[in-house]
């Protein structure tokens, strides 16, 4: 759901920016109070494992579409919603620019669509409740089915959110090749589908962590009996090897499908499915001097471009990409916590 310069004009980018830029100010300020180093290594790898499973590209049977997973709910339930928010921002900011997936010009949206209703909405209306409430009953098997409830519930409700907001953008940047009604029809059902995948990619991650150290998940409380823990250093590095693992390996298993934006835009006719909005891929959408001078400085900056070595198409680069892609996130989200001093234990008084 990553979108291109092309879907926005520069008015309406600049004030996606301004509503990710507030959201992500809000959360900073939020997160210079926690005072959970715990949180560093999980943040660093949970991010690590959201980039590798963006490559994953999954099939959606009988409609030529594919989508993949946006892990703000995954990240909003392992680390808050503030540090989940800003973990993903620090993603797509590294896919865009290292890997020119989605535009530089469209990155505000980009954060707001696929991080803000994740880490946000996700958490505060659909975790949470769920989480704390006595549904389902007491005990172990209660919280696992509470679990899976809240994960696909989020992920389906916060896709759709997202889906909506990119027919609202490119309905406002007057591109009239997007009739807002026809736009609706197609995103929302293909999101709808995308995001089930995600809640059972979701909740199938989320039961590791509870089955191991039922701490680390928000608004969960352990069973007290101690049963199935692993210490954390053996589920981070269970985390991280599946980081690695699905970037550098499961990667080059991606369905090669469009996404569902860009199936509701250009549809899928080489392999005998519905064109729906029909866009010509090389000229669609509106031009701008912004997105111009974005595309160059993103041309500078992607040195592997869509996940590929530039000018060749070698699996080695899509598994470089993710090996490197997930490194980079990681590190990147360890730098910007250490940097802003969250997550330091408060100094007695």
């Amino acid at each position: 759901m990553h979108m291109a310069d092309a879907l926005l004009a520069p008015a309406v980018a600049a004030a996606m920016y301004a509503a990710s830029g507030t959201a992500a100010g809000v959360s900073i300020h939020r997160l210079k109070k926690d005072n959970d180093p715990q949180k560093l290594p999980i943040m660093a790898v949970s991010a690590a494992l959201v980039f590798a499973g963006q490559m994953i590209n999954y099939t959606i049977p009988g409609t030529g579409s594919s989508g993949h997973m946006c892990g703000g709910m995954l990240l909003s339930a392992l680390l808050g919603p503030q540090a989940g928010f800003l973990s993903m921002i620090v993603i797509l900011t590294i896919q865009c620019l290292f890997f020119a997936d989605g535009g530089l010009l469209a990155l505000g949206a980009n954060i707001w669509n696929m991080a803000f209703y994740g880490c946000f909405v996700g958490y505060y209306l659909i975790w949470r409740p769920i989480m704390q409430s006595h549904r389902f009953g007491q005990g172990k098997s209660a919280q696992r089915v509470r679990i899976i409830a809240a994960s696909i519930i989020g992920c389906v409700v916060t896709l759709q959110l997202g889906a909506f907001s990119v027919v609202l953008e490119t309905s406002l940047s007057g591109i009239a090749e997007l009739p807002f009604g026809a736009f609706v029809a197609l995103m929302q059902p293909i999101h709808l589908a995308i995001g089930f995948v995600e809640g059972l990619i979701t909740a199938a991650v989320l039961l590791f962590v509870y089955e191991s150290r039922p701490e680390l998940l928000q608004c969960v409380e352990p069973a007290g009996d101690g049963s199935s823990r692993r210490s954390l250093k053996s589920v981070i590095a269970v985390l991280a090897v599946v980081a690695i693992a699905v970037g550098g390996g499961l990667s080059l298993l991606a369905s090669s499908n469009p996404d569902g934006l860009e199936w509701a835009l250009f549809g899928n006719a080489e392999k005998g499915y519905t064109e729906n909005m029909g866009l010509d891929e090389e000229d669609y959408g509106v031009s701008s001097n912004a997105a111009d001078t974005a595309g160059a400085i993103q041309e500078k900056t992607s040195f592997l471009p869509d996940y590929a070595f530039a000018g060749n198409d070698t699996p080695a680069g899509t598994s470089v990409s993710g090996i490197v892609g997930s490194a980079a996130v990681a590190g990147i989200a360890i730098l910007i916590c250490l940097a802003g001093g969250f997550f330091r234990r408060k100094k007695s008084t």
